[in-house]
């Protein structure tokens, strides 16, 4: 029989990359894990790692092991979602991971409702990116993930995660005052006017960045992006004060009205996706049915507040 530990450890090396990796994560030493890993060596009779440069990588035995390890991951997830379905309070801690605006306007309601009806819930919230919350889903740093897709640009779809519909959250093109063509015809010839105008977008390689940057680009232009940052809150800023124009979401202005001219973006660009992400097995536990129908009851208020 397999140490189940060991076999943890093996997985996180897979998703982690490095031992380092796994103790800082784990709160290990490196030398307990290197220790550990050779045990399992041994008791599976075969060599799982082998060097590469300063590095390690897993064997293809090592890989056909974690695959298995994947699988038994789940059943205990569902183990665990059952034990705790069968008790009458919800305690605990619930780790969840949110990128910035929803973590501003659909959180804190959640965090409401989960108080008002479970006390004894532990909630634990990280403001994590998408491209950083994902992977740290897997490795099971969280419990469930808040993230977002944008049209044209659809996430990889890992088999061990299972994602549920939250909301829609559209799109606009936020114009300083002044700037652009407020008559332009159209949402591309809108874009088009402020083709030689300053831009704030996301980082390089995240989601929003590359559908921001197609975007102009099937406009006719390359903008011109002197202002690179994840916080939207300093794009709606950047914005006020007519230092550049972005793409904004519903979502920055919290229910509030619009603080700069908005035009609408073409037609199947309008729209970006916010989902709900947890590791499939954990579906059914109490605490996740829990937060998912807050968050579906908040996502619900602030559509009811818009509307009024």
């Amino acid at each position: 029989m397999f140490d189940l530990h060991r076999l943890r450890l093996l997985r996180e090396l897979k998703r982690r990359g490095t031992l380092a990796a796994v103790a800082a994560a784990l709160s290990y030493a490196p030398s307990s894990v290197s220790q550990q890993l050779s045990q399992l060596e041994s008791e599976v009779g075969v060599r799982l790692l082998e060097p590469v440069g300063r590095r390690v990588r897993l064997t293809e035995q090592a890989e056909i092991l974690v695959a298995h390890t994947e699988v038994i991951l789940e059943r205990l997830e569902r183990a665990e979602a059952d034990i705790a379905a069968s008790l009458t309070d919800l305690t605990g801690t619930l780790r969840i991971a949110s990128f910035q605006t929803a973590a501003l306007t659909l959180v804190p309601a959640t965090l409401d409702l989960l108080r008002a009806r479970h006390p004894r819930l532990r909630v634990h919230v990280t403001h994590m990116e998408p491209e950083k919350s994902l992977p740290a889903l897997q490795a099971r740093d969280f419990d469930l993930v808040l993230a977002e897709e944008y049209p044209g640009n659809p996430n990889a779809r890992p088999a061990e995660l299972e994602q549920e519909d939250l909301l829609d959250d559209p799109l606009h093109l936020a114009l300083p005052h002044g700037a652009g063509r407020p008559d332009a015809d159209g949402p591309t010839a809108a874009l088009r006017s402020l083709a030689h105008h300053p831009w704030v977008m996301e980082p390089e390689g995240t989601a929003a960045r590359h559908w921001a940057v197609t975007l102009c680009r099937d406009a006719g232009f390359e903008p011109d992006v002197r202002f690179e940052t994840a916080d939207l809150l300093l794009h709606l800023r950047l914005v006020e004060q007519k230092h550049a124009a972005a793409f904004l979401p519903d979502l920055v202005w919290s229910g509030q009205r619009p603080s700069v001219p908005l035009r609408r973006l073409p037609r199947g660009r309008r729209t970006r996706r916010i989902f709900t992400v947890v590791r499939r097995g954990s579906n059914r536990h109490p605490a996740i049915l829990a937060c998912r129908d807050a968050l579906a009851r908040a996502a619900g208020l602030r559509s009811g507040q818009k509307m009024s």
